[in-house]
């Protein structure tokens, strides 16, 4: 999940660049501000959401309210519980002062100059498995849960490959229509599962949110997930094709959110919250509860799969360093290391940065062999083998074009992967 409302400048023939995708949900032009409501569509229900709870949704990415909303999703969106249960991965700890410096266009920087210029909430950096820097700001603290935004897509990722391995899904070959025949009428019908992991189902959703003007993604996300009167999913049964299967990697919130009903499809009668946490949350470890925003109420609303994961600084450093062992946490399995390393091995051709790639719904990195997961206007969780480094950013950019701070975040990962603290 990245920028909500506003207009993508993207051109429709060309595969947009990792920067210009990397945190992308929406874009929305520098100085955006919350869309007002639309118009009452007459053939829709009416919503039983509170206006101003509508309009609290259309501000939240807002540069004066942001740094409070990403740690409020709670408050502002009916949710569902993942829940830890059982023995707390305990992480060790040798605390150490940021005493290295990074390179930005030319000029030094030290760390802490860096969480005030790139809008950090909070920052945790691991090293060998041990916590090293664990740093709160803007009122936060380790009970704080941030929103992931897109970061879920990479969960999300990890639990298709736990399906995989209980054989709730045969074959990611397997085309998505054997376990969702519902979208048999739509674009999807003849995509596979791997496609969609890869984002390159070919379907026509693209991620552009200009609410003046709105298209199928607009009108999907004000419907879904600020009003409530739909499922973000069910576009998926009637959308149109673009592209052949396969051949075009196109960004887009859709295909995740398939991932997502699929998920719930498989789980037995489950849901996606409590597949997370049994097969996730529980064996990883995690010290506290997380939680899925909802695109309905009770009984109705979906897990936003593709951007609505909440957890704390501390669990998303333990999901990272469990990608980083391959599968492994605390002693236990969660996912097979197959997964994990083909997930995280960039397909096909994404931009001009020859390093740089999309997995399945993994982000590769400018470093060499380091991998990510992005979301909206700055969260990161940011991996890299080779050092065996993990860092977690959780932040509040503004709106807009990000291009140059999430730059600046590359060049400050780089430089922390190689940092040896003594």
């Amino acid at each position: 999940m990245s920028r909500l409302p506003g207009v993508a400048r993207l051109h429709p023939n060309r595969v947009p660049s990792v920067l210009s995708v990397i945190v992308a949900w929406c874009l929305i032009p520098a100085g955006a501000i919350a869309y007002p409501a639309p118009a009452p569509d007459p053939g829709m229900p009416a919503s039983d959401v509170p206006p101003a709870i509508q309009q609290l949704r259309r501000a939240m990415l807002d540069p004066e309210v942001n740094t409070l909303t990403f740690r409020s999703m709670d408050r502002i969106f009916t949710t569902r519980t993942v829940a830890r249960s059982g023995t707390v991965w305990s992480l060790p700890r040798s605390d150490h002062a940021l005493d290295f410096t990074y390179s930005y266009q030319g000029r030094t920087f030290t760390p802490q100059q860096f969480l005030e210029r790139t809008y950090t909430n909070a920052l945790l950096i691991m090293k060998d498995g041990r916590i090293v820097a664990e740093i709160y700001r803007n009122n936060t603290d380790e009970t704080t849960r941030f929103i992931a935004f897109s970061m879920t897509k990479s969960i999300t990722s990890v639990l298709i490959g736990c399906a995989v391995a209980e054989k709730r899904i045969a074959s990611i070959d397997d085309p998505i229509t054997k376990y969702l025949p519902e979208l048999g009428t739509g674009a999807y019908n003849g995509v596979t599962i791997r496609q969609i992991l890869q984002m390159r189902s070919g379907v026509d959703y693209e991620e552009r949110y200009d609410f003046g003007n709105p298209g199928i993604a607009a009108r999907n996300h004000e419907l879904s997930l600020v009003e409530n009167v739909t499922r973000f999913a069910d576009v998926a049964r009637t959308i149109r094709r673009k592209h052949p299967p396969g051949e075009v990697f196109q960004y887009k919130t859709l295909d995740s959110a398939v991932l997502g009903w699929l998920l719930e499809r498989v789980s037995g009668g489950s849901s996606v919250a409590a597949y997370t946490a049994q097969r996730l949350w529980e064996p990883l470890g995690a010290e506290s509860d997380g939680y899925y925003i909802m695109d309905g109420p009770p009984g109705a609303g979906r897990e936003f799969s593709g951007a609505g994961f909440n957890a704390t600084l501390r669990d998303f450093a333990r999901f990272g360093q469990m990608v980083l062992n391959e599968g492994m946490a605390n002693g236990r399995r969660i996912v097979s290391a197959e997964w994990i390393r083909e997930s995280t091995t960039a397909s096909g051709d994404h931009g001009p940065d020859p390093r740089s790639g999309y997995g399945y719904q993994w982000w590769m990195a400018s470093t060499p062999h380091a991998f990510q997961a992005i979301g909206l206007q700055g969260q990161h969780i940011y991996i890299d083998p080779p050092t065996h480094t993990v860092i977690v950013k959780l932040s509040y950019f503004p709106p807009g074009d990000d291009t140059s701070v999430e730059k600046e975040v590359a060049a400050f990962f780089a430089a922390a992967s190689a940092w040896q603290p003594r």
